[in-house]
């Protein structure tokens, strides 16, 4: 029997408010509200300390406007081409194009669900590419040691979408990245993003492209109102207090999942063999017998369970993205999108709720 939570796909592991407040009553004592304050300052020196000392961080009000700012940055030539997979969520695409630059749809790698280097290596053979855009689908790490050669030996620069990957994906040499602060990821504040680098040169334009590109009063590059506020800083505080409990129970939750799923023997894939080493927001498994998961979806809807079909529609098949160009047929997403499923995953599941998803999809196959 599922509790009253499991139903959901995911509930967002927030900071309590009683947690937050003592970040907030702060606040009210500096009477600095937005604008990089002292707050601000506080929480992006926390995430220095875990992303590596020699980082720089930058936060943002969203990811989204941080891939856009970010890219802004790289002063591409206008409508230049950026190489992005056709597997993922929207907020990609729309950023190449709302930066002025045109994406370029490619395939994804079978096993990892993600743009690869080999893959981008094959796309410039036949295009012009200005910037690659690689996405840590579901979370799952892009090699930046790999990107960071890629971009050495090509001369194009790579930003990597790690929206979901925060605790999983490392800072490269040249390759810079993006993670996303939404209330749905594992680092949760409601709304934000941040931008992440070693190059602290590139770290500051982007700081002042947040505010509106303003240095002494005068606005030397184009920029926008893209700065985290003080309120959402006081989420992130509390939310990296408590990281070391949020990611060891994310793991937990992943290898529930996996112990109970492994003794049913039902035909699916992971999306990585060592699943369990990653801090996951999202549990999405392959059903490669399947061409089509909505079967499976309805069938778990009747037993209440709540399912989620992400990056489906690809994004070659969305209204607004149908004129992109792609760097090759894409045979990997068609085949792949079609297949995905993401099961319920998060704080409230308990082992009994995780059984009885894991029945349900065997009952499915019976």
């Amino acid at each position: 029997m599922l509790s009253r939570y499991a139903q959901n796909l995911y509930i967002p592991d927030m900071p309590s408010a009683q947690e937050i407040l003592p970040w907030l009553q702060q606040i009210d004592e500096n009477r600095w509200y937005t604008n990089f304050g002292k707050l601000n300052h506080e929480f992006e020196t926390g995430l220095s300390q875990q992303l590596g000392k020699d980082v720089c961080v930058v936060t943002i009000a969203n990811a989204t406007l941080g891939l856009e700012l970010a890219l802004m940055a790289l002063n591409l030539p206008k409508n230049a081409y950026v190489l992005i997979p056709s597997f993922t969520f929207a907020a990609t695409a729309t950023a190449v194009i709302r930066a002025g630059l045109c994406p370029l749809l490619a395939d994804i790698d079978k096993n990892t669900w993600s743009l690869t280097p080999q893959l981008a290596y094959e796309a410039i053979q036949n295009h012009n590419i200005a910037t690659v855009l690689p996405v840590s689908a579901f979370g799952y790490p892009q090699p930046v040691d790999q990107w960071d050669r890629f971009t050495q030996e090509t001369n194009i620069p790579v930003l990597i979408d790690a929206a979901g990957a925060y605790g999983n994906q490392a800072i490269g040499h040249s390759a810079s990245v993006v993670f996303s602060l939404h209330a749905t990821k594992v680092l949760g504040i409601g709304e934000g993003g941040l931008f992440v680098t070693r190059q602290a040169e590139i770290a500051q334009q982007i700081r002042q492209m947040t505010n509106f590109g303003l240095n002494n009063c005068q606005v030397e590059m184009v920029g926008t109102n893209a700065k985290l506020s003080e309120y959402h800083a006081t989420v992130g505080l509390a939310a990296l207090k408590q990281w070391q409990q949020t990611s060891q129970h994310r793991k937990r939750l992943i290898q529930t999942y996996t112990h109970y799923l492994n003794q049913l023997s039902l035909p699916i894939i992971y999306q990585t063999p060592d699943i369990e080493k990653f801090i996951w927001s999202a549990f999405v498994l392959r059903f490669p017998l399947i061409q089509d998961v909505a079967d499976v979806s309805k069938h778990l809807e009747q037993h209440g369970i709540e399912t989620r079909r992400w990056y489906y529609p690809p994004l070659y098949q969305h209204a607004a993205f149908k004129h992109l160009a792609h760097s090759d047929d894409l045979p990997n997403v068609r085949t792949l999108s079609p297949q995905l499923l993401g099961l319920p995953f998060h704080h409230f599941l308990t082992e009994q709720d995780i059984v009885y998803i894991c029945n349900s999809l065997k009952a499915y196959f019976q």
